[in-house]
């Protein structure tokens, strides 16, 4: 029997400990923040510090998701209430298909846009309720939410600036709308400081850039 003990504690010791979980980063905010920007400065950091990562958006990232934003952003009319269910399928795909894997070989995902927006666009900006789509979002992702959120917080009238001639349908809304949405990343933020990072989006990138970098070595999960 001690032979037999000592024989599966050293198999158990030869067995390649799992690999540790990809961080996961979601960057938020309204239209025109920088969120692209700021997704390629993280990243180039992480690979430079020899991470793998995998950058992706919502929606899209997958096939399927390239389907379902050009639909929903560049096609006819959408209902708000169908404009939710989309953005939420296309979620429910991503995470499935692309986050969750990614996340338990080791990989970070770094994500432009992820749950919040849809809180922010259909909850508050479609007036279809703040809890009502949380809750629709919350079964669509199983549960996962990323280690850090990043909002990028940038006035309606600066974004638009910054996108210029070119809008997609949630783009070309009026500015109460992108008002409420961004008064409502504000206070998704507020109400968990933890989870969140939130940062004044008219900053010199490489500023916004080292604030990132500055919590997420406060926080213990990059060097």
């Amino acid at each position: 029997m001690a032979n037999s003990t000592r024989d599966d504690a050293s198999t158990l010791a030869e067995q390649p400990s799992s690999p540790r979980r990809g961080l996961f980063v979601a960057f938020e905010g309204g239209d025109g923040a920088g969120k692209s920007t700021q997704v390629r400065l993280l990243t180039a950091m992480l690979e430079e510090a020899g991470r793998e990562v995998v950058v992706t958006r919502q929606p899209g990232g997958t096939p399927l998701g390239s389907e379902i934003r050009d639909l929903v952003l560049h096609g006819g009319h959408v209902s708000p209430r169908a404009e939710a269910l989309l953005f939420a399928a296309d979620k429910a795909h991503h995470v499935d298909e692309l986050i969750r894997p990614s996340l338990a070989r080791g990989i970070d995902v770094l994500t432009d846009r992820y749950t919040d927006s849809s809180i922010a666009y259909q909850g508050a900006g479609r007036s279809l309720g703040s809890d009502e789509v949380h809750q629709l979002l919350t079964w669509a992702v199983g549960g996962l939410f990323p280690d850090l959120t990043i909002v990028l917080d940038v006035s309606p009238e600066v974004g638009r600036a910054r996108r210029g001639a070119t809008h997609d349908r949630l783009e070309s809304e009026h500015d109460d709308f992108h008002a409420r949405v961004r008064q409502h990343f504000l206070e998704i933020a507020a109400a968990a400081p933890e989870r969140y990072l939130v940062l004044d989006a008219t900053l010199p990138p490489e500023q916004l850039h080292r604030k990132i970098v500055a919590r997420l070595r406060a926080e213990g999960v990059v060097q």
